[in-house]
This record gives structure tokens, sequence and C-alpha cells, in this order.
């Protein structure tokens, strides 16, 4: 059989090893704890989950989506202009996705042809590259340098890649490195996007896990934001419905018009109860929303507190569900010292060249267990002795 050369682009490389050894493990009987993945454990709220099983006991519901309830619609509108004081037209501006995940792999798709130019940040969200290497782009990357405060650096882009980038991701608070961007920066963004006539996408999955009393905004309330590009954003991680797949582009009307476009030959759109989650999860009571980030927040502290305490010294992440961290001077590389975490302390995390070039010598741990099996975690690194020179 012959398959589509595309496919060489994509492996499954480190992942496959660290799950093919996971399953030996807990077969043997042996102790996993997995800190690889951002699969959120917190629940949604409880009203949430009734509007999700009320839409489902509706027989009438089983349909095909095929689009956008108004209602979703303009419920998107409303918590964007709520939450990020962002004006949206619910018509022609919002477009769901199923999932973030979904999008960033298919937006290119709309946007790209064969061999155009995509900027994208390294270390990044692996989607972020796969997504356009899907459409047949060429990739730049913009380096997130520690010394920058893992923030992209715009001047340090090319001439020559700028003029020929048709699309570029950008994502803060960010994953992996768990960085936020100043104001300042978006600013510079809108006048570099307008200048190269370069189309925008921000992923701003993470605007509610944001610690220390700190807070984010949307990329879309920048003066100018809209004009040349949007934002992705989920209901994954700030609602607990991971699983649920709810995502939206917002934005530019012109991306969001060829996004739908795109879609409308791809998918029949969201189950109609999801959309109905969808909706109670972003008009309803918030408070859970609060409740998720201080849990995050305090199993950060109990993470990198107890890894600090071990001498393997750790930035505390501002934002976001991971930890980045440096890996122990004595090792090599990060994919050594994370196979040697999982077989020796059964500790499962992600190497930071999972995320692209500039993520060799860093790791990337999910705060995603809850606090009693993250100080586990901790113990299990202990005993094992990795840290030890």
């Amino acid at each position: 059989m012959q398959f589509a050369k595309r496919m060489d682009r994509f492996g499954e490389g480190i992942f496959t090893k660290l799950s093919d050894i996971k399953r030996s493990r807990l077969d043997r009987g042996e102790t996993v704890i997995d800190l690889s993945i951002g699969t959120p454990n917190i629940p949604p709220g409880k009203h949430i989950i009734e509007a999700l099983c009320t839409a489902a006991a509706d027989e009438r519901n089983y349909i095909y989506a095929l689009s956008d309830q108004s209602a979703l619609l303009e419920a998107v509108s409303g918590w964007y202009k709520e939450r990020y004081q962002v004006a949206l037209d619910p018509q022609t501006e919002v477009c769901s996705l199923l999932g973030s995940q979904e999008g960033l792999a298919h937006i290119s798709l709309s946007i790209v042809d064969e061999g155009d130019v995509v900027l994208v940040p390294d270390p990044c969200y692996p989607v972020f590259a796969d997504g356009p290497l899907l459409a047949g782009a060429k990739l730049h990357y913009m380096p997130q340098k520690k010394e920058n405060g893992y923030v992209i650096n715009l001047k340090d882009i090319p001439e020559q890649a700028a003029r020929q980038a048709k699309l570029m991701l950008v994502s803060y608070p960010n994953n992996p490195t768990t960085a936020m961007a100043p104001d300042s920066f978006y600013v510079d963004l809108v006048a570099f996007a307008k200048k190269y006539d370069i189309i925008v996408l921000h992923d701003n999955a993470y605007s509610e896990l944001v610690f220390d009393g700190k807070s984010c905004g949307s990329f879309l309330s920048f003066p100018g934001a809209k004009e040349v590009g949007v934002e992705f954003n989920s209901l994954s991680k700030t609602y607990g419905l991971a699983g649920a797949r709810i995502g939206f582009c917002v934005g530019n009307k012109e991306v969001v018009s060829r996004l739908k476009i795109l879609k409308s030959n791809m998918d029949y759109g969201m189950f109609l109860p999801i959309q109905q989650a969808a909706i109670a999860a972003i008009t309803g009571d918030q408070s859970g929303v609060e409740t998720t980030r201080k849990a995050y927040e305090q199993r950060r502290d109990i993470l990198c507190d107890g890894l600090n305490a071990l001498g393997w010294k750790i930035d505390k992440p501002e934002a976001t569900m991971f930890v980045w961290a440096s890996i122990p001077s004595h090792y090599g590389t990060s994919e050594d010292f994370v196979m040697d975490m999982v077989t020796k302390a059964g500790v499962i995390i992600t190497p930071g060249s999972a995320f692209g070039p500039s993520g060799e010598g860093y790791v990337r741990m999910a705060l995603v267990q809850d606090e009693e099996n993250l100080k586990q975690a901790v113990d299990a690194v202990r005993q094992s002795g990795i840290l030890n020179v």
C-alpha cells in the first residue's frame, strides 16, 4: 500500500515510547503518575452538566447541527463583551470549533497554499506547527528565549521571512513556556502584522489560569487587532469541558468566514446538547472559574516547592496548567531525563524537544493530578535519586 507523503512530516516519537513504558509499568502493578498531557481533571459545574443532560434527553437534538445556534453565537459575543471588553458581531465574527485542536489543525487550509510561509513560535504547542504543515506550508520559527521572558522578539524576525509570511501563530499565556506577554507586545504585534500584511492567530486558551493576583485579557482588545487577525478560545480548561471539545474562533470576519466555509465541507457542526452546555458555561455562574484557578495555583505550589526542596531549581509559572523547567545539569538531553523520570521514579513528563528545536534542555509538567498525587510524585523523584549528581 502507498500513503500520502505529507504523513512523513509527522511522527509519534517519544509519546509512543512513554505510552509503552506506562502500559508496561501498570501491567506489572507499578505506580505511574502521569504529568505529560494537559488533560484537565476538574469537572464542569453542576449547572453545565444539567444543561447538557437536559438537552441530551431531548430526542429532537439528535439531528445534524449543521451550524451554530444563534443562541450560542449570541452567548459567545456576550461573553467576550463581559469578560474581555471586546465587541463581536455574533453572525460574522464568531465560529465554533470542535475544540481548539481541531481549529488549529484546519485553519491553515483556509489561509495558506502549498509552499507559503507561516511564522510559528519555538517552542510551541505541537499543532501550531502541524496544522500549517498539513496545509503544505513552510515554517519559520520565532524563538521564545528565556532571556526575553519567553516572549517573541518581533525585531528578530528576518525581513525576508516577514515579507513572505501569510500567517503567524502566537499564544500567551503560553504553552509550553507558561509565559505571559506585556501589553506592549500586542501593540507591536498589530503594527507588525499590518506592515507585512500577515494574518495573526492568537490562541487564548489559558486566560483564566493566571496566578498570584495577575490577570489576562484578549488580543482582540488592542486597537487594530480585529483588522489583522482572530483569536481562539476554549472551554476545556476554564470550565472542565475538555472531552466535550468546545472552542471558538472570533475576530476578523474575513478569516472567520473562510473558516466557516471550510468547516461546512468537513463536519456537521457541534452536537446540539454540547452547544447548550457551552451556553450554560459562559452565561451561567462563573464562581467555578475562580475555584479552578485556585486549584491549579495550589497544585503549582505543591509541585514546584517540592521539587525545589530536592535541589531542582524551578521557576514557578505565572499562568497556565503547566510547569516549564530546565533539566538538571547532569543530563545531556531532555529525552534522557524524561526516560529516567518514568523508568526510575514512575513519573511521566514531556521532553521540551517535543515542542520544537528551542525546547531542548527543558521539560514540561502538567498540573493534572490532585494534590496528593503531586506530593507522591515529588516523593517518588526524591526516592529515585535521579536529581543527585
